[in-house]
């Protein structure tokens, strides 16, 4: 009997378009109290960008610093996005009419931008509806991530774009938390399995 469900474009079990949560055990520095949008999983890997670690940098500092002309950039926070090519920016945002250089649809409603096409259109007036400029990105070998979350290192739950883009950066894990009926701040630091 044929299901009439949609096909899912990841693999079974995917976290691609989750976030996840760092448990209070996390003993990684780079991921301790992070919440960490999923970009890609699969057979090969994952990679995934940190939303909820503002750096002492915003976006005029960045543009000034990349030498870029900026007519008015909205100001708000370069986070840092993962451990890995940190020198390097990645853009979530909402879908624009522009194609830019170096894209990726991660879902009908979230992209994923590394091109500097971007930031000018952004220096330009010309900013998507909603973006998150990170510097760097957090990576994840073949099985590493499956492993983790089996160690429970991590809780995922499905991304949701208003704790992405709307709500403060320093209440986007217990936000995400929520959405699974959690208080992150009441889970024990001790690992364990029962």
């Amino acid at each position: 009997m044929a299901s009439s469900a949609p096909a899912s474009p990841y693999l079974p079990g995917s976290l691609q378009d989750h976030f996840l949560l760092s448990m209070p055990h996390m003993d990684d520095t780079n991921f301790d109290h992070t919440v960490t949008y999923i970009c890609e999983h699969n057979e090969h890997g994952a990679m995934g960008i940190i939303i909820n670690r503002p750096m002492d940098m915003v976006t005029s500092d960045l543009f000034q610093h990349l030498g870029l002309e900026c007519e008015s950039v909205p100001e708000q926070p370069v986070y840092a996005g993962g451990p890995v090519k940190n020198d390097r920016g990645f853009i979530l945002h909402s879908p624009t009419e522009e194609a830019w250089d170096s894209s990726y649809d991660i879902t009908d409603q979230l992209s994923l931008t590394t091109s500097v096409d971007i930031l000018r259109a952004i220096g330009q007036n010309r900013a998507p509806e909603q973006f998150l400029i990170a510097l760097g990105y957090a990576g994840w070998g073949a099985e590493q991530l499956e492993q983790e979350m089996s160690d429970n290192v991590w809780l995922s739950c499905p991304a949701n774009l208003d704790i992405m883009f709307r709500t403060p950066a320093e209440e986007r894990l217990q936000a995400a938390a929520a959405t699974l009926g959690v208080n992150i701040h009441l889970l024990t630091s001790q690992s364990g399995h029962a």
